[in-house]
């Protein structure tokens, strides 16, 4: 049986040459602000790589995405296990482009702080008198540059993509620019509302793309998970305070709450961020985690 080793190690996944494609595989690791904790969270990894299954098959008439199967009995013999059931994607390789698409529907987090210091966003001029948690009139696009491991990523303009890219690709910068910025708002749109009408509000979340080997725009990395959104439930929703939410918010109230925790969460902990992430999973999939 052929032996692989990955290629590529980040914060939570490993990615695995196979071919012409890639097997991604979900750990059950967990990070927070940029750093990997010490606990592993148990069955994160099938979680999230079966919520972004769930997504990419909701919203291949939109854009189309890496997603190839997730079942193992279509991978190579090594990765027929358990320790690769559920939690790997083979997906399609692809160049990835070096840009975080995030888009906004509701004002929280590092964008209220912003906010409430300067009425803009990223840049971008909103309303006055927005309150905290309010949903915005429209969904904004505010892009950053992806940084490497133990750095933090980099807000940037619409204009400083096109310019990021048209280095990259001469000629086509803007185009890419805009298809990206483009697909990110439809995809956001058509997935928060359906989100909300299974009662999960998508406060914000980032995509990923890469090109293809025509040079055509392709959903990759991962999608509308807990890790990469907020995710708030709609039941009790009220602008003008923080609200509760299905991703890592037990893990960094209890970091920034415990600053000598030396990267180690106390079990409960645990337990309450993996209940929250099934918890989502099967509001929104209509199916409990298996």
């Amino acid at each position: 049986m052929k032996e692989f080793t990955p290629v590529k190690e980040g914060k939570v996944r490993e990615v695995y040459e196979n071919g012409d494609s890639l097997i991604i595989v979900a750990t059950d690791r967990i990070s927070a602000f940029d750093v990997i904790l010490k606990n592993k969270i148990t069955k994160k990894g099938a979680i999230l790589t079966q919520m972004s299954k769930f997504w990419f098959d909701f919203t291949k008439d939109v854009v189309p995405n890496h997603m190839l199967t997730v079942d193992v009995n279509d991978m190579p013999e090594f990765f027929r296990n358990e320790r690769f059931d559920g939690n790997s994607m083979m997906c399609r390789r692809l160049e990835m482009l070096p840009i975080e698409c995030i888009v906004r529907g509701y004002i929280t987090g590092s964008g209220w702080e912003s906010y409430k210091k300067t009425g803009k966003v990223c840049g971008i001029a909103l309303p006055e008198g927005l309150q905290e948690s309010q949903k915005l009139p429209e969904p904004i696009y505010t892009p950053s540059t992806k940084a490497e491991i133990g750095l933090h990523d980099e807000n940037i303009s619409f204009e400083r993509s096109v310019e990021v890219l048209e280095k990259l690709y001469p000629g086509k910068g803007r185009a890419y620019a805009e298809q990206i910025k483009d697909a990110t708002i439809a995809l956001y749109k058509k997935c928060a509302a359906y989100a909300l009408s299974r009662g999960i509000i998508i406060a914000d979340t980032k995509f990923e793309f890469g090109l293809d080997e025509n040079g055509d725009i392709v959903l990759g990395d991962e999608m509308l998970t807990p890790d990469s959104s907020r995710f708030w439930p709609l039941e009790g929703y009220e602008a003008g305070k923080g609200q509760p939410s299905f991703d890592k918010q037990f893990v960094r109230d209890w970091l920034k709450a415990n600053p000598d925790n030396d990267n180690l969460l106390p079990e409960e902990v645990v337990t309450k961020t993996v209940d929250k992430y099934k918890e989502a999973f099967a509001l929104l999939t209509g199916k409990d985690f298996e």
